[in-house]
C-alpha cells in the first residue's frame, strides 16, 4: 500500500515540488532539486513502511525543502545566495509560494521553461515530461518512441542549455507567448495519451496521467496570458476522451473498441465539462488542430449506439483535420471511417498512401487496420496474414489479446 501512495503522490506532486523549489533557488540549481526530490521520496518509502504521516504531501514538501538546503549548505558557491527559509522576512516569502496559487504559477514558469526557444525542438518534450510531470526515463522513451540512451541526451542537453543561456524562470511575455504556448499544449496533449493509450505492455489506461494532463491544461486557462481558443479546445478534447476511460476495458481486462463498450459507463459530468470548454473554444473563426479532434471526439459522444454514429461527419472533420495538419494516423483513421461507411473504394485508396514505417513503434496499427480491410472485403487469408503481422509488432499486452481475439473470430467465420 505504501509503495502505491509513494507512486501516486510522486506522479501528483513532484512536479509542483520540482517547480516550487526552483522558483526559490533557481534554474541554476535545477540538479540538486530534482536529485533532492528524488531522495525525498525514496527517504518516505522507507520511513512510511511502520508510520504514515497524517498528512503525506505535506510531510514531503517540508522533506523536500529540508533536503535541499542541507545540500545547499554544502556548496560553498551557492551558501551567499541562499536564504534563510528558517526566521524573519525569507520565511514568511517562501511560505507563501508554497500556497495553491503560486505552486500553479510555478508550474506554469515551469511549462514554460522546458517550451523555451533556447532548448532543441526535440528536447523540450522529454525536459518537460521528466520536471512537470515525473515520467521516469523509461517512461518517456515509451511515450516519445525511442531509446532511452536518446532520452539522457535530451534532458542533458536542456540543462547545459537552460544553463548556458541563462534562462529565466518567468511566463514569457508579447510575441514570445503564442509559439511557446504552442509547444506547450503539443507537451500537455502528449501527457494526456501516454495516460489514455500507454504504451507499457501491462497497463493500458494510466488515469493519473489524464487527470495530470487535464489539470496542467486547467492551469493555463486560469491566466488572462495564456486563457485562448485553442487552450480550452485541447480542454475539451482531454475531457471528451477522458469521459469514456471506464469503459476502455471490460471486468477481464479486455480492451474493447468503441462498438463493444458500455456507453451507460461514459462519464457525463467531463463530456458536460467538455462542452463547456468547447462553447468557449468556438468564439472564434479559426480552428486549431485540437479544434477538430474534440468535434470527432463530440460526434463519437453524441451517438447513442456505435450504429448511429454520424461516420460520414467524422470523416469530414478528420479530412480538414488532415489539411491542415497532414499525418500518416490521420489518413489510416480515414481508412477505417470509410470502412463503417463500407465506401472501400476510398479506404483503399488513403490505405495504399501509407506505409508500415510511417507509424515506427505503432506500425501493428497500420497492419490492423489493412487487416481490417480484407476482412470486411471478404478476403480472409489476406486478412489472417496482416493479423499476424500486427500481432508481431505489438507491446502493449491488451491490445495483443485485442487482436487476438479479432483474429480468431475471422478465422472462425
Amino acid at each position: 500500500m505504501e509503495n502505491q501512495l509513494i507512486d501516486h503522490l510522486f506522479r501528483h506532486h513532484s512536479g509542483k515540488m520540482v517547480s516550487v523549489l526552483t522558483r526559490i533557488f533557481g534554474l541554476k540549481h535545477l540538479d540538486i532539486i530534482e536529485d533532492a526530490v528524488q531522495d525525498t521520496f525514496i527517504k518516505a518509502s522507507i520511513s512510511w513502511r511502520n508510520n504514515l504521516p497524517e498528512n503525506p504531501e505535506a510531510w514531503l514538501t517540508k522533506a523536500a525543502k529540508n533536503r535541499v538546503v542541507d545540500i545547499f549548505r554544502t556548496l560553498k558557491t551557492a551558501q551567499k545566495n541562499l536564504p534563510n527559509i528558517n526566521q524573519g522576512t525569507d520565511t514568511i516569502a517562501i511560505n507563501e509560494l508554497f500556497l495553491d496559487s503560486e505552486i500553479e504559477d510555478a508550474q506554469l514558469r515551469m511549462i514554460f521553461t522546458a517550451c523555451h526557444p533556447q532548448l532543441d525542438s526535440r528536447d523540450r518534450i522529454s525536459f518537460a515530461l521528466k520536471t512537470i510531470s515525473g515520467f521516469s526515463i523509461k517512461e518517456i522513451a515509451s511515450a516519445l518512441l525511442t531509446k532511452e540512451e536518446t532520452i539522457k541526451k535530451r534532458l542533458s542537453r536542456s540543462r547545459k542549455a537552460i544553463k548556458d543561456s541563462d534562462i529565466k524562470f518567468k511566463i514569457p511575455q508579447g510575441e514570445a507567448l503564442k509559439p511557446r504556448l504552442e509547444t506547450v499544449m503539443e507537451v500537455l496533449y502528449l501527457v494526456f495519451n501516454e495516460g489514455f493509450h500507454s504504451n507499457k505492455k501491462e497497463k493500458l489506461i494510466r488515469k493519473e496521467l489524464c487527470g495530470e494532463a487535464i489539470r496542467l491544461t486547467q492551469m493555463l486557462l486560469k491566466n488572462k496570458l495564456t486563457r485562448t481558443p485553442d487552450a480550452y479546445a485541447l480542454c475539451a478534447l482531454m475531457c471528451f476522451h477522458a469521459s469514456r476511460l471506464e469503459s476502455k476495458t471490460n471486468a477481464e481486462n479486455e480492451l474493447l473498441d468503441l462498438k463493444h463498450q458500455d456507453r451507460n459507463l461514459w462519464y457525463f459530468p467531463l463530456i458536460k465539462l467538455g462542452n463547456t470548454m468547447m462553447n468557449k473554444a468556438v468564439e472564434t473563426p479559426e480552428f486549431s488542430c485540437y479544434h477538430y479532434e474534440a468535434a470527432i471526439a463530440a460526434e463519437h459522444l453524441k451517438a447513442r449506439t456505435f450504429e448511429a454514429t454520424n461516420w460520414k461527419k467524422i470523416l469530414h472533420w478528420y479530412q480538414c483535420l488532415n489539411t491542415l495538419q497532414p499525418m500518416p494516423t490521420h489518413l489510416l483513421t480515414m481508412s477505417v471511417v470509410c470502412m463503417q461507411t463500407k465506401d472501400f473504394k476510398l479506404a483503399k485508396r488513403y490505405l495504399d498512401e501509407l506505409k508500415p514505417e510511417d507509424f515506427q513503434q505503432r506500425a501493428y496499427l497500420f497492419y490492423g487496420a489493412k487487416a481490417e480491410f480484407y476482412a470486411e472485403t471478404n478476403d480472409y487469408l489476406k486478412a489472417s496474414e496482416y493479423f499476424d503481422l500486427a500481432l508481431d509488432n505489438v507491446t502493449n499486452a491488451l491490445e495483443k489479446k485485442y487482436l487476438e481475439r479479432k483474429r480468431n473470430s475471422i478465422i472462425r467465420n
